[in-house]
């Protein structure tokens, strides 16, 4: 039994050393099936071809977004990291002052010079000056950034239209009433949108949302009846505006172009919106205008009539560039959040400075419009819009 043993052992060992290489040179499975297995075994195989792609997509997903020339230049104060954000959080300061100081001078000029759209029609006569002047110096990115074919003309039109009449609507209500309940009642515009995108483009909206939208309805109801200002011209109007800025919303969602930067989109928004707000302007008062003209400068003078009136488009144009530029930055649900600080800050500094007397109910009323349009805003980016089925109704507008 040993003898036999040794026999066996003698054998194999002289197999294993007469012909190793043999044995390695015909593997049972073909050489493409076990090369992933070398390479987690074999030093010099750790890196395959692959690796290099590999790791430059891994890194791609991860690195941080490359910086445009403002961030760079905000970079060597902050630092790269803090670039964007620090960007984004000065954009909001000034969409907020220059806001601030737009309804203030607005309201301001009402009081001397009381012809909305004609003043309307000024806001959007300097955008547009400044957007071509901008244009023709060269900074094109600031302005229209290029021409545009008539598909795209056609695609903004419609929500640019829309923008002119609401603009139009609000600043008769903001020469009607109090600022603060124009901006109350402004708070209304998500309801709007909630039904036209029903109508127009098939959304279901979830019910905690719709519900979102009840104290909005009351708040709105009691600061108008508590509202010292109050008149149907200021109220309409502004329902006017929210209804029309309803419609700018959904026609521009669903006629959203991608190949225009925000700055692109609202300068030709502006010049649009020039040439719809002219010819209500001449119609509406352009046979008054030389005499309230007339009056205003003898009230105020020359040089502050027109300088409040080239000022306040300017700002007007700003304002609103700066909120382009933000959305464009942020979420909208975030911009719907800062677009209720917006109107806490505006409410509250026109109380301050037209030492404006608000009643308690207003007051109540306000705070529980402003508190329900934060809720709408928080419940909207918890509960997603259910869209259209296919086949079914909510066919997109056409602008």
């Amino acid at each position: 039994m040993a003898s036999a043993l040794s026999a066996c052992n003698t054998r194999l060992a002289s197999l294993s050393s007469s012909r190793p290489t043999q044995r390695l040179a015909r593997p049972l499975v073909a050489p493409g099936l076990i090369r992933p297995l070398q390479t987690s075994r074999i030093p010099q195989f750790e890196q395959p071809q692959f690796a290099p792609v590999a790791v430059k997509a891994a890194a791609d997903s991860g690195a941080p977004k490359e910086l445009d020339p403002l961030e760079t230049t905000v970079a060597k104060f902050v630092g790269e990291k803090n670039a964007k954000s620090a960007v984004t959080l000065g954009f909001i300061a000034l969409w907020y002052a220059l806001n601030v100081y737009f309804n203030l001078l607005n309201k301001s000029i009402f009081k001397y010079f009381p012809f909305p759209y004609t003043v309307s029609t000024v806001h959007v006569v300097v955008g547009t000056a400044y957007c071509a002047l901008v244009y023709l110096i060269g900074a094109k990115q600031l302005s229209f950034g290029r021409g545009i074919s008539k598909e795209e003309f056609g695609k903004i039109f419609g929500p640019a239209t829309m923008h002119a009449i609401g603009h139009i609507a609000a600043n008769i209500s903001f020469a009607a009433v109090a600022i603060s309940l124009t901006h109350t009642v402004k708070t209304l515009e998500p309801a709007f949108n909630v039904i036209l995108s029903r109508l127009i483009l098939g959304e279901a909206t979830p019910l905690p949302v719709m519900l979102s939208l009840l104290p909005i309805m009351v708040g709105v109801g009691l600061a108008s009846a508590g509202e010292l200002s109050f008149n149907w011209t200021g109220f309409i109007s502004a329902m006017l505006s929210n209804l029309t800025f309803g419609f700018r919303a959904v026609w521009g969602k669903a006629a959203m172009t991608k190949t225009l930067s925000s700055t692109a989109v609202y300068a030709y928004t502006t010049l649009i919106s020039m040439i719809v707000c002219l010819p209500f302007a001449i119609g509406m008062e352009g046979p008054q205008l030389q005499a309230g003209a007339a009056a205003a400068i003898a009230k105020v003078g020359e040089a502050r009539f027109y300088g409040d009136l080239f000022m306040v488009g300017l700002l007007y144009h700003l304002y609103n560039q700066f909120a382009f530029n933000t959305l464009q930055r942020v979420s909208p649900v975030s911009h719907g959040v800062c677009n209720v600080v917006k109107r806490i800050v505006i409410i509250f500094s026109s109380v301050l400075f037209f030492n404006q007397v608000l009643t308690q109910q207003a007051m109540v009323g306000t705070v529980i419009a402003l508190a329900g349009t934060w809720l709408y805003t928080d419940l909207s980016s918890k509960h997603k819009h259910k869209k259209p089925e296919a086949g079914g109704g909510g066919k997109p507008a056409t602008a």
